[in-house]
């Protein structure tokens, strides 16, 4: 639903479908009537293919905080809310939220795709952890890290099916490890059946493909970011800034520090702002939570 106004132009409002054709030809409406400004309610990522075919030929497409819009009081409809959305910009209430560009939108989704991988690699360790245990495979309990290299050698070996030597242990042991190679021998010998090998290999397989995508997930973010090389080193000086911390952070705020009039804004917009709820000199949420511990 789209309602048009302004000096010059005859309200009108008219209903359209979500497909491409539709939407493109709503574009073509507005273009029609002269219309400059848009403003719409952010509702999901619904809003996110009408933006993608508005933006590159209406100067002004603005996206609004529902909580921006008080309604009309009465029975709510889509056309009693395009309507008001309409009066309100007019008037000049509304207020458009930050939508970073088009590039960093992209950016962005890929590299929250790569941190969902990431988890999913997380979760399948943690599920190859829980099968060793239940073979009594106590590794976990005398290697730090189990994704280290002497840790992943001897996790590739009970892969293959076969009980650990000492032979075996001393082939891949480290002496920095805390263990001694008798104590990672008395962790590894369990009860471990046909079934126990074919859960790890396929979760070692598993772990294997989405490692892979991460990895052109990176490729792919590196080549994007290459023209932002320099301010992505000086980013990278700062104590606990790696290089996916650095890329994260471009995508997520983006490089151009002109979009916030402060840093408060950036806090805000970073979601690290903390809310004030209080009333009658009266902090709410440490009402609440007195009551709790009540």
């Amino acid at each position: 639903m789209a309602t048009i106004d302004g000096v010059g132009i005859h309200k009108e409002t008219r209903s359209f479908n979500t497909f491409t054709s539709c939407l493109t030809e709503m574009k073509e409406w507005l273009l029609a009537n002269g219309i400059t400004h848009v403003a719409m309610e952010s509702t999901g990522v619904y809003w996110k293919p009408v933006m993608r075919v508005l933006e590159e030929d209406i100067p002004n497409v603005w996206i609004v905080n529902a909580r921006h819009i008080k309604n009309v009081p009465g029975h709510k409809t889509d056309k009693m809310d395009s309507e008001w959305i309409c009066k309100l910009l007019l008037a000049g209430l509304l207020k458009p939220s930050y939508i970073p560009p088009k590039e960093q939108r992209q950016l962005r989704d890929l590299t929250r795709y790569r941190n969902k991988l990431i988890q999913t690699i997380a979760a399948e360790k943690n599920r190859m952890m829980r099968v060793l245990e239940d073979c009594n495979i106590k590794l976990s309990s005398v290697v730090a890290n189990t994704s280290g290299v002497t840790a992943t050698a001897l996790i590739d070996m009970l892969c293959e099916g076969r009980k650990l030597t000492m032979a075996d242990i001393e082939s891949v042991y480290h002496k920095k490890l805390s263990a001694s190679p008798q104590e990672l021998l008395e962790a590894c010998t369990g009860f471990v059946e046909e079934h126990h090998v074919y859960m790890l290999q396929m979760i070692r397989k598993s772990i294997a493909q989405t490692q892979g995508l991460v990895d052109d997930l990176s490729k792919r973010i590196k080549e994007i970011l290459i023209k932002y090389d320099n301010v992505l080193e000086l980013l990278k000086e700062i104590p606990g800034f790696n290089t996916k911390v650095v890329e994260d952070l471009a995508s997520e705020i983006g490089l151009d520090m002109s979009a916030f009039p402060s840093e408060k804004h950036l806090a805000s917009w970073a979601g690290i702002c903390p809310g004030n709820n209080e009333s009658a000199g009266k902090k709410k949420a440490e009402e609440s939570l007195t009551v709790t511990n009540k």
